[in-house]
């Protein structure tokens, strides 16, 4: 036999029939990644069913010199979770390890396997009067191993934090197959590095996250959904500060949308109808929320919110969701932007921060450069203004063939808008990752120190490059 099917025959043993495929129909879904840019292919899928057999298997890996990509519910932006073109990787699903650990409602943790997918986490954490506070349009598929290794975001970050926030403790697999195990979470631990957050955001570069303890909060009583009509995103800025201060810590949500975003969603959804009776260039999704003591004071801390915010000039218009459908169809708005965008042809996305309070001067800036630099382009940002990133897309000249823009202008332009935005002081990556798609980039424009730091880290763990090869490092 070859090393590789020595190999392969060793796995097939060690995870049995359920645990390791190479038939092309099974491996076929997974083999390209959630915007169809990137298609590899692998040499099998294993789908181990627990921590040891992931350890074993990661031994193996290591003896035999397979290079090991994982994934969870292939639902990332950035490539990060597609083998490349050899077919000489193993592609890892930890799907079949999705059970719950344990459930804490009192202390408000949760442990559970890397394969649970987001919302069946929520559900089990509503069961028990609890939420987990991050969501996201792929919750359906995406599974907490992947959100963990991308350090995933969403709309909730301006009052709960990405996962880093809410990750207590970890339990992941290393390149050598030893097991890095710290799920009890303790309040204060000052043993040196807290290697949990090294881990955390990593890509599956230094290990493979296969347990974790999250914390919970109260579920809401209740919530209030306003969409305000807005001159411009400085007025937009002013009113978040506003928000803040009014409401605090009840404060959970607050996207910006531009008119145009509006308008290709309108179009786009047959059901979907503006919430203000007149146009405005800039709108605003806010969501406050209540629990149980709050709840009651909940209508009129935003109505009070609103009239202030009227009195001093921050909106134009604003209507406060009657109804929870109401509240619904607002966010519907503003989750179906990036599905009208897709329908309206070719568009390069950027995902990226500057610090919150230079973002409006920053958008205002780059949008009519790109547009005057690519004449027939237009170029929008949208999302989560409260923490400093917004999903910054251009759109291709109508008419334009698609694979010829992607492969030509597209690039030029996300190079310019990463130029600007690392001379503003920002990065170019707020939450979905670094993968294979912005590795170039990140390398161009990365700070050399950090770079070699994080060269060094992947060196001491992963000495072989076996973990995620062609990814982030």
């Amino acid at each position: 036999m070859t090393k590789t099917e020595t190999f392969l025959h060793a796995a097939a043993h060690l995870l049995g029939p359920k645990g390791l495929s190479t038939d092309p129909s099974v491996l076929s879904p997974w083999l390209t990644d959630w915007r169809g840019r990137y298609t590899g292919r692998a040499l099998a899928l294993a789908s181990p069913e627990s921590t040891q057999q992931v350890s074993e298997l990661l031994k193996l890996c290591a003896v035999h010199g397979i290079a090991v990509v994982p994934q969870g519910g292939n639902s990332g932006m950035v490539g990060g979770a597609t083998p490349d073109e050899s077919g000489t990787a193993l592609l890892l699903s930890l799907r079949r390890m999705n059970r719950v650990l344990e459930l804490d409602p009192v202390n408000r943790k949760i442990t559970c396997e890397a394969g649970l997918v987001l919302q069946v986490l929520h559900e089990t954490a509503a069961e028990n009067g609890l939420r987990f506070p991050l969501t996201l349009g792929g919750k359906g598929s995406a599974t907490i191993g992947g959100l963990i290794s991308t350090n995933a975001g969403g709309n909730q970050v301006l009052r709960h934090g990405s996962m880093r926030a809410l990750v207590l403790g970890l339990e992941a697999v290393l390149a050598d197959g030893s097991v890095f195990s710290m799920l009890t979470p303790l309040k204060k631990d000052n043993r040196g590095f807290d290697l949990k957050q090294l881990l955390i955001g990593s890509e599956g570069t230094l290990g493979i996250v296969t347990a974790a303890t999250l914390k919970l909060v109260p579920a809401l009583a209740d919530r209030a959904v306003i969409w305000a009509g807005l001159p411009s995103l400085q007025a937009a800025r002013a009113l978040l500060l506003h928000c803040e201060e009014h409401a605090g810590q009840q404060l959970e949500g607050f996207e910006v949308i531009p008119h145009s975003c509006l308008q290709s969603v309108t179009a786009y959804l047959p059901d979907a109808r503006p919430p203000l009776a007149e146009d405005h260039a800039w709108h605003a999704v806010i969501e406050v929320v209540a629990d149980k003591a709050q709840a009651p004071a909940l209508r009129e801390l935003c109505e009070a919110m609103l009239a202030a915010a009227f009195e001093n000039g921050l909106v134009e218009d604003a209507a406060l969701a009657a109804s929870e459908a109401q509240a619904e169809a607002m966010w519907l708005i503003r989750e179906s932007i990036a599905p009208a965008e897709r329908a309206q042809g070719a568009a390069v996305q950027h995902d990226i921060s500057v610090a919150v309070e230079r973002m409006p001067e920053f958008v205002d800036t780059i949008v009519p450069v790109i547009e005057a630099d690519w004449p027939g382009t237009r170029a929008i940002a949208f999302g989560h203004l409260g923490d400093g990133n917004v999903h910054f897309h251009v759109l291709a000249p109508a008419g334009a063939n698609e694979a010829a823009w992607q492969e030509g202008d597209a690039e030029a332009i996300s190079n310019q808008v990463y130029d600007m935005v690392v001379a503003w002081g920002g990065s170019i990556s707020a939450e979905h990752g670094i993968g294979q798609h912005k590795r170039s980039e990140l390398h161009r424009l990365g700070d050399p120190v950090s770079l070699a730091m994080m060269a060094r880290v992947k060196q001491a763990l992963d000495p072989s490059g076996l973990l995620n090869p062609g990814k982030l490092i």
